[in-house]
């Protein structure tokens, strides 16, 4: 119990900044607060926090300690809340990065429903084309479209992500159609920026082997939906997921070129921190993207 207590009252000091005010928080006196910080400064044999007269800062020993002592805590009142409600209601916060495009039509049209069944789960939706540090931010979880290349992070699959390249009619109407991957180096490409899987340049497939095809073109972004509605203007090729361009394509204001030579999908995935187990909030929730993106009825009406 004392373990625990110094847990919470490290906490406390952390995010309140100071020893009187997370005494007042927790209602004890500031010596006892003041003496559990110590004991568990001692037990671990490191200084947690750099003292000052007006304020309390953390070691960067304690900036790690931190997170761990906030899963723990956060792991235990969930414990308690299940064996409470008879293990039936995941509850807690969720903090969720994702791609801003693929966030605001396949993720958040499914959470008023996913809160109604889960009324004791609340969600932070981060929306940015951002590769974010799911650790040192303090993600539950980060959903990613493209290969993994960090071993740091557990991946769930999700999904398969077609990729497909797009222009519109008045380009090719001006340009002409690519023949061959090679053509490429002909075309104005709409690149995205330097992030994410596309920095290696677009995976086509020739004579059996995926390459790496380097493009160029006179405008960058790091935001999807700026490289999709620049393509709609004629400005160039995109290399855009079928998601996103589908209905573009079925009604021709987008036409796909190099059919041929697509690379085999690569992957939607949650990526989650590693840890011992998942906690049931995530759960319910990474359970409720895999349910809804392996239905194929789904891909084709969105």
């Amino acid at each position: 119990m004392d373990k625990f207590k110094q847990l919470e009252s490290f906490v406390a000091v952390a995010a309140l900044g100071s020893l009187s005010a997370a005494a007042r928080a927790q209602d004890i006196a500031p010596t006892m607060m003041s003496r559990r910080l110590d004991a568990l400064e001692a037990r671990l044999g490191v200084k947690l926090f750099v003292r000052s007269t007006r304020r309390l800062s953390l070691t960067a020993e304690g900036g790690l300690f931190l997170e761990e002592a906030q899963r723990i805590l956060r792991d235990l009142a969930e414990a308690e809340a299940q064996v409470a409600q008879g293990g039936t209601r995941p509850s807690g916060p969720l903090r969720i990065s994702a791609p801003a495009g693929f966030g605001r039509r396949h993720i958040a049209p499914l959470l008023p429903e996913f809160l109604e069944r889960y009324p004791d789960i609340s969600i932070t939706l981060d929306l940015s084309d951002r590769l974010v540090d799911l650790i040192d931010e303090r993600y539950d979880c980060a959903i990613r479209i493209g290969d993994l290349d960090n071993s740091q992070y557990v991946g769930i699959r999700l999904a398969d992500n077609r990729r497909v390249i797009v222009a519109s009619p008045d380009y090719l109407n001006r340009f002409g159609r690519p023949n061959t991957p090679d053509d490429l180096v002909n075309h104005n490409c709409l690149s995205f920026g330097t992030q994410g899987n596309q920095s290696r340049g677009w995976l086509l497939k020739q004579e059996g082997h995926v390459k790496a095809y380097r493009v160029k073109g006179t405008v960058s972004s790091s935001d999807g939906s700026v490289l999709h509605a620049w393509a709609l203007a004629g400005c160039g090729l995109a290399w855009r997921s079928l998601w996103e361009v589908r209905q573009d394509i079925e009604e021709g204001r987008l036409v796909t070129v190099l059919d041929e030579f697509a690379a085999p999908p690569n992957g939607i995935f949650a990526l989650m921190p590693e840890r011992r187990h998942i906690p049931p909030r995530l759960q319910v929730f990474t359970d409720l993207l895999k349910t809804t993106y392996t239905q194929t009825s789904y891909w084709d009406s969105h």
